[in-house]
């Protein structure tokens, strides 16, 4: 990205969702959380004050919502960087907030994947919107998009991990994150990684506690696992709830 710091402004109304996402930031040395915001009006009156190189910015803000707080950011920070992070996958909703002038709009149950790639690729002068949304008509320039193709909303990924405890600590921040922005957590997975994330959401600071009531293990081994992944979605839905399968 050619620079060592990269000052980042983080705004949400959620201080769980800001303490994940700060979490996931610090991974990378060269990302600096300066400050917080937990409203729109907040994050515009920080944002003139700190100048942060990127802000990370929730749609659904109390007093002043997200879309209106990135436009009038813009007019007080024009070199500051805005991506989106939302539970709100409707396409109007995407396009509405990249014309501000933001250049990335990720999904919050996809952040355990995005987050990371979507501020590289937004500090290298790149959009990048996550690969479950359809493509905003005016952004479809395949030379400014990463990694969006048009592609439509269904969206499946592979991952190799090196060992157990890595592929447990994925899973974990992946409910976490689900469970984090309101959607429900479809875990099918074989009876031992299924303890294993327990025991880490236990005793981490994840806490599935918080969120039990939309979280639903299926084990893979179990014949009737079909049936009862079909039935833990259905109840999701019923919920009103985005449904995140991990």
């Amino acid at each position: 990205m050619g620079r060592s710091t990269f000052r980042i402004l983080l705004v949400d109304d959620y201080e769980r969702w800001r303490s994940f996402a700060s979490r996931t930031l610090q991974k990378k040395p060269e990302l600096q959380v300066i400050s917080e915001a937990s409203d729109g009006l907040e994050a515009v009156q920080k944002a003139h004050g700190l100048q942060p190189d990127l802000i990370l910015l929730d749609i659904g803000l109390p007093i002043l919502n997200g879309i209106e707080a990135a436009r009038r950011i813009l007019q007080y920070a024009p070199q500051t960087k805005i991506l989106f992070m939302s539970q709100e996958r409707s396409s109007d909703i995407v396009e509405e907030a990249l014309r501000t002038g933001a250049v990335g709009y990720i999904v919050k149950s996809e952040a355990s994947t995005d987050l990371l790639p979507a501020v590289d690729a937004v500090l290298r002068g790149k959009q990048f919107v996550s690969a479950s949304l359809t493509a905003p008509t005016h952004l479809r320039r395949e030379d400014h998009i990463e990694p969006l193709r048009g592609l439509q909303v269904k969206h499946h990924g592979i991952k190799f991990h090196a060992d157990h405890a890595a592929l447990t600590d994925d899973f974990a921040q992946f409910t976490e994150a689900a469970l984090s922005n309101g959607s429900a957590v479809v875990m099918i997975a074989t009876e031992s990684l299924r303890t294993s994330i327990v025991q880490r959401c236990g005793t981490d600071s994840v806490n599935l506690r918080v969120g039990a009531e939309r979280y639903f293990s299926v084990d893979i081994a179990d014949p009737l696992s079909r049936f009862k992944l079909d039935a833990a979605v259905k109840v999701a839905r019923q919920k009103g709830l985005h449904v995140a399968v991990g």
